[in-house]
C-alpha cells in the first residue's frame, strides 16, 4: 500500500464546532447561576411576603424603599461606620494573635500542651455570658466592643492554623532540617506557606462570628450603630426598616468573604491547582 492510499484512509480531523460538541455541553458561568438563584429568592420573597401582614414580616420592594430613606437621609451610613469601626479594630486584632498562636500550638508540643486546652475551651464556652464582666472592666464604648469581637473571631482563626499546622507532611519539616535550618526558619519558609489555605478558612469562618459579636456588642452595651436601628425600628413595629441592616450585615460578610478569597488566590495560587478547582 502507497503513502498516498494510507493517508487517505486516515480519517480528517475534527472541526472546532465538531470537538466542541464531543466534549459535551458548556456549563454556565458561576456567575449566572448565582444570580439567577438570587432572582428566584427574591422573586418568591416579593410574591409571598407582599400577602403577610407588615407588622411580622416585610418583602423586597419595601425594604429597597426604607433602604433608600435611610441612606438618603444618611443614618444608614453614620450608623454602618460606627459599627465598623470596632468591628475592623476586633476582627484584625484578632487575626494579628490568632494566626501566630495557633502556629506556635500547632508547632511546639510544649505550647500546645500548655495553650491548646485554654483555646479549645474558649473557642466552647459561650462568649456572650462573658459580655457584662467585658462592661464592668471596659465600660460601654469603642473598646468593650472590640472585645466581643475579638473575643468570638479569634478562636477560629486560631484552631483552624493549630490544624494546618499539624497536617503539614513531615517529609517537609524533615527537609528543613536536612539544611540544618533554625525552626523559626522553618516555621516561616515550610509550615506557613503550607498551612495557608487553614488560615484563610479559619478567617472566613472568623467572618460570620465577627459580624454576631458586632450586632451583640451594639445590642449590650451602647445600643448604637447598626444594632441601634434594629432596634428602634422593631419597637416601632417598622419591619421594613430593621431588615436594612440585617441584609447590610450579610453582604458585608459576603463581601469580606469574597475578599478574602481574592487574597487566598493571590498568596496561595498553587492550592486552587492543587485541588483542581476553576473560576468559570
Amino acid at each position: 500500500m502507497s503513502t498516498g492510499d494510507k493517508a487517505a484512509i486516515l480519517p480528517a480531523a475534527p472541526e472546532a464546532g465538531e470537538a466542541d460538541q464531543a466534549a459535551g455541553p458548556r456549563r454556565p458561568p458561576r456567575w449566572a447561576i448565582t444570580v439567577g438563584s438570587l432572582i428566584v429568592a427574591l422573586a418568591i420573597w416579593e410574591i409571598f411576603g407582599s400577602q403577610i401582614n407588615p407588622i411580622f414580616g416585610s418583602y423586597p420592594t419595601a425594604i429597597a424603599e426604607a433602604f433608600w430613606n435611610l441612606t438618603v437621609s444618611g443614618k444608614l451610613g453614620a450608623a454602618l461606620l460606627q459599627s465598623l469601626q470596632p468591628f475592623l479594630a476586633g476582627y484584625l486584632l484578632a487575626i494579628a494573635i490568632g494566626v501566630p498562636l495557633g502556629l506556635v500550638i500547632g508547632r511546639f508540643w510544649v505550647a500546645e500542651a500548655a495553650l491548646g486546652l485554654y483555646v479549645t475551651a474558649g473557642y466552647a464556652m459561650p462568649l456572650v455570658a462573658l459580655v457584662p464582666l467585658l462592661m464592668l472592666w471596659l465600660g460601654l464604648g469603642f473598646k468593650v466592643k472590640a472585645a466581643v469581637v475579638l473575643l468570638m473571631s479569634i478562636f477560629p482563626i486560631t484552631i483552624n492554623t493549630w490544624l494546618g499546622v499539624t497536617a503539614v507532611p513531615k517529609s517537609l519539616v524533615e527537609v528543613g532540617k536536612a539544611f540544618v535550618a533554625p525552626d523559626v526558619t522553618i516555621l516561616r519558609r515550610i509550615i506557613l506557606p503550607a498551612t495557608l489555605p487553614y488560615i484563610m478558612a479559619g478567617i472566613r469562618l472568623a467572618v460570620g462570628r465577627a459580624v454576631v459579636a458586632m450586632v451583640i456588642a451594639e445590642f449590650f452595651t451602647t445600643i448604637s450603630g447598626l444594632g441601634a436601628i434594629i432596634i428602634n425600628s422593631a419597637n416601632n413595629f417598622d419591619t421594613a426598616t430593621m431588615f436594612v441592616p440585617i441584609i447590610v450585615l450579610m453582604v458585608l460578610a459576603i463581601g469580606l468573604n469574597w475578599l478574602i478569597g481574592a487574597i487566598e488566590h493571590r498568596v496561595a495560587p498553587w492550592q486552587a491547582e492543587i485541588a483542581g478547582r476553576d473560576n468559570p
